[in-house]
């Protein structure tokens, strides 16, 4: 079994930052990538960014120039930093990971992008 928690997630203005952080525990040598996916209102799950145990990544096309993927391996977390946030970016974003077995989902944390 593997664990995620996020956290880092609130009420930013337009065109402000903020960093979501996802830290994993439990079965964690069985993780071969995480990532970031988020659902706005309305809208189906989407994928926002990955990061693989080899170190690459995968973004949507709309967010490449604006979110960034990292992680830290001594703290088993890995980070999405979010410049140049619009209201559109509102959403609940999950953190994800793929093991050996199985894929697992954090319960999520709120963005909200509004004046």
């Amino acid at each position: 079994q593997v664990q995620l928690v996020e956290s880092g997630g609130g009420l930013v203005q337009p065109g402000g930052s903020l960093r979501l952080s996802c830290e994993a525990s439990g079965s964690i040598f069985s993780i071969t990538s995480m990532g970031w996916y988020r659902r706005a209102p309305e809208k189906g799950r989407e994928l926002v960014a990955a990061i693989s145990s080899g170190g690459n990544t995968n973004y949507a096309d709309s967010m490449t120039d604006r979110f960034t993927i990292s992680r830290d391996n001594a703290k088993n977390t890995v980070y999405l930093q979010m410049n140049s946030l619009k209201p559109e970016d509102t959403a609940v974003y999950y953190c994800n990971t793929e093991t050996e077995f199985r894929t697992y989902w954090g319960k999520g944390t709120l963005v909200t992008v509004s004046s």
